[in-house]
């Protein structure tokens, strides 16, 4: 069945489906298009094409933004599982696992101080001194040997516990004290004398000045009687820092000492080798005490 001009229309709208199309009119009989609904029916295609247009652009960009990102995960790596974030700087950028040990300015430890400097000069030889302080105790021990300490004296009048030619070097070179001391072991006795000076100069001037005359004068007392008083005796002569030290050695019985008497020779040398630690190890004492300030 067919329908001529003016007769029952369909109005068709692609974006319905089929089952939902409104008729072209619902006008009168007269036929005449109902152009109002015709303008409502247009006004709606156009507002759905502008939401259809505004929705596919939405999707563009989504779509163009994910294909940027798939982009940059691909250049990056074609780990696409690793969860780690693309956007971490270049590695050359990052900072190094190993840290730089700071540099610091070479430092040395101030030179360990000179004992001998202590007692080189009564400036700095300020530690008390005594016949108790240089010749200590009752007894002496050197290696075997063993002696017995007798009288010790101390005097300001150097020359008056000098013999021979050591008095007036004495004298000459500025003694301020002569400390002595004396040992004995079974047959001999010798006597040890300390002459102190001002400076390790003038000690060392009156050492190279004394001859085989220069005698320290030997001490009786305290169970030693007289010795060296006119028979030949073994003397010893040297310095260090401001002291000069002396020994002379003799037989109890008065013999006379001479090159073969080994016990003469080693009773002065232990003496004047004690004599020499004790004025070192009163240097050392100083200056340990003086580094501890």
């Amino acid at each position: 069945m067919s329908y001529g001009q003016g007769g029952p229309q369909s109005q068709w709208d692609p974006w319905k489906p089929q089952s939902q199309q409104q008729p072209w009119s619902s006008g009168g009989d007269d036929g005449t298009p109902d152009w109002a609904a015709l303008a409502e029916a247009s006004e709606t295609r156009n507002k759905r094409r502008r939401v259809l247009f505004i929705g596919g652009g939405a999707l563009a960009t989504i779509a163009i933004g994910t294909a940027v990102a798939m982009a940059v995960v691909s250049a990056n790596g074609d780990n696409k599982a690793s969860g780690n974030p693309t956007n971490l700087p270049a590695s050359a950028s990052l900072p190094s696992g190993s840290a730089t040990a700071p540099s610091f300015a070479p430092t040395s430890a101030p030179p360990p101080l000179d004992p001998k400097d202590f007692i080189s000069s009564v400036k700095k030889d300020t530690a008390p001194l005594s016949p108790d302080t240089l010749f200590p105790g009752t007894r002496l021990t050197m290696g075997e040997a063993v002696y017995k300490k007798g009288a010790t004296a101390d005097t300001k009048n150097c020359a008056s516990a000098a013999g021979g030619t050591l008095n007036k070097i004495l004298t000459s070179n500025g003694c301020t004290r002569l400390i002595r001391a004396s040992y004995t072991k079974p047959g001999l006795a010798i006597t040890v004398g300390v002459a102190v000076f001002d400076t390790e100069a003038q000690a060392t001037k009156a050492k190279a000045q004394t001859d085989d005359r220069s005698i320290v004068r030997a001490l009786p007392g305290k169970g030693i009687k007289s010795f060296c008083d006119g028979a030949i005796c073994r003397s010893t002569r040297n310095a260090y820092g401001r002291y000069a030290y002396f020994t002379i050695t003799g037989f109890l019985n008065g013999k006379n000492v001479t090159d073969k008497d080994t016990k003469a020779f080693a009773t002065g040398d232990d003496l004047q080798e004690f004599v020499f630690g004790q004025i070192r190890r009163r240097g050392e004492a100083q200056a340990s005490a003086a580094a501890g300030q």
